[in-house]
């Protein structure tokens, strides 16, 4: 792939049926749509411009549907993209476990209900504010009905993010001296913070390491973890449904296993519920974290902490403030925190968001989730069958999977890194730089998950403590620190992620751009 300033890109072509190599005019008829083309050799190299690869499409089709004839039963979402996702246009988006998309239709009924309600503060009785509390009740039951949650069994407290959630987990457990914290490696950052406050408390952190090449958790590691517990303590066991770095979906059967050994559950579903169902009348973690921004795209501002009631009634929260007491007291020196929710939800909430989130879940369940996981699972397969075949000039794989290789317990995130004819990674950051001039989306670096990010890509702990513990790191350590520090190896991968209006158009736009890198 040759990208010069005009953003021309050059990718296999397509011989007709008689062998000969076609034309634009004969592909755009057969395409029954136009793009802007130079001929096809007869070599069978297509030149193209701005990122149109109709042929390279047209192409693969056929083989496709063959390989997974499910996909046709998801057209609904082809015509949701194209009415619903106007700014979308010729871009390639495939970064959706970073944050999905917002419908036009999200927003018209947002806009809609703010237009036609007065909403005022919630912490009163008066008009305004009553309407407010009643959509912020509304959203919380439809909360809970999305995830078949009993509202006689859980709670939803509003948070600002999936993090925020975390941080009220983390700040409120009771931790105390000889308490365990277990969790895995491919934890989200927010969740590794909490072991910030577990060790201040004098509680001790453990890591269940991932295995590659897959980057499962072994099952005889993890049965040594669990075996851990303090008897008559407090134990915390955290896990990601999805590994937001290799796309493991770890079994959700650990957390019956985890209670029986005497942990409560702490799971990380942000990267998961946005492309699989997450039931939470069969499934009993204790405490379960979400923003809804990576669901449905809007509102960005708001998440949530699910929580077991009596779960809960186990958190001791280390202040109060407006909104989550029911009584404080300057002269008498004494506060009473707010049942249930209301405890952990500080100052005013998001009012005028928060009812957003009842007309993005109504938006998915309208859609329908499975039909959505299985669009998602089909393309994701896509990606893996044409990606892991490509070799360099020399015969060498051209990218290395950071994951599993096929569809067996994997979300819609792939994550790799590409090679040279050299055997040496391709800089992560001039991938990203080149997909920026293609006009794809994609993501590069650690994504927030170092433990992940180690694993794959061969750090050890002894060269990282002996980074950290250099004189000039104490205190300030950036990430060109790092790079000089671990010289000679990756400090990140490219992620490819799908999610709900994902197309095959996608994936065929950037296996083109990956071809680009063969020669390289």
């Amino acid at each position: 792939m040759v990208l010069g300033p005009g953003r021309v890109a050059c990718v296999s072509g397509r011989r007709s049926d008689r062998g000969e190599s076609k034309t634009k005019d004969q592909d755009d008829q057969d395409l029954g749509r136009t793009g802007n083309y130079a001929p096809v050799t007869k070599h069978q190299v297509l030149c193209y411009v701005g990122g149109n690869v109709a042929i390279a499409e047209h192409l693969t089709a056929h083989t496709f549907s063959t390989a997974y004839p499910s996909y046709e039963s998801t057209r609904l979402l082809d015509e949701l993209r194209a009415k619903e996702y106007p700014a979308l246009g010729s871009h390639t988006y495939l970064d959706f476990t970073a944050g999905s998309l917002f419908a036009r239709s999200q927003l018209t009924r947002h806009l809609e209900l703010l237009e036609r309600s007065l909403f005022g503060n919630p912490h009163s009785t008066n008009l305004a504010s009553s309407t407010s509390t009643e959509f912020v009740a509304r959203a919380r039951s439809a909360v809970l009905r999305f995830f078949h949650a009993s509202p006689d069994e859980w709670e939803v407290v509003f948070t600002g993010n999936a993090s925020h959630a975390l941080k009220l987990v983390g700040e409120s457990y009771p931790f105390d001296a000889g308490d365990r914290f277990l969790l895995t490696f491919d934890n989200h950052n927010s969740v590794n913070g909490i072991r910030e406050f577990a060790r201040a408390r004098g509680a001790t952190a453990t890591y269940v390491p991932v295995v590659l090449p897959e980057m499962r958790v072994d099952d005889a590691d993890l049965e040594r973890g669990l075996a851990m517990a303090r008897q008559g303590g407090h134990n915390l066991f955290a896990f990601p449904a999805q590994s937001n770095f290799s796309g493991v979906q770890h079994p959700f059967d650990w957390i019956a296993r985890a209670h029986a050994a005497g942990w409560d559950v702490l799971l990380d579903a942000a990267a998961f519920t946005g492309t699989n169902r997450l039931d939470l009348s069969e499934w009993n973690p204790d405490f379960v974290v979400q923003s809804f921004y990576k669901l449905f795209g809007y509102p960005t501002g708001v998440g949530c902490l699910l929580a077991r009631k009596s779960a809960l009634a186990k958190l001791r929260r280390p202040w109060f403030s407006g909104g989550t007491i029911t009584v404080a007291s300057v002269q008498g020196d004494k506060y009473y925190l707010a049942e249930g929710a209301s405890a952990f939800e500080d100052g005013t909430l998001d009012y005028l968001s928060i009812p957003a989130v009842e007309i993005g879940l109504e938006y998915i369940e309208a859609i329908g989730m499975d039909i959505i996981h299985e669009r998602v699972q089909c393309l994701t397969g896509w990606l893996l069958d044409q990606l892991l075949p490509l070799t360099q000039t020399n015969g060498r794989p051209l990218v290395r999977l950071y994951g599993p290789p096929t569809t067996d317990r994997r979300g819609g995130v792939v994550t790799f890194n590409f090679y040279g004819a050299d055997g040496r990674a391709i800089d992560h950051r001039l991938v990203e730089q080149l997909a920026n001039d293609a006009n794809i989306s994609l993501r590069t670096g650690c994504f927030c998950n170092p433990g992940g990010g180690e694993i794959a890509l061969g750090l050890t702990g002894t060269e990282l403590s002996s980074c950290f513990r250099q004189r000039e790191h104490e205190n300030h350590f950036t990430i060109d620190d790092f790079r000089l520090c671990i010289d000679g190896k990756s400090t990140g991968a490219v992620r490819v992620s799908f999610g709900l209006i994902s197309d095959v158009h996608d994936v065929d736009r950037f296996i083109a751009f990956a071809k680009g890198f063969i020669g390289r």
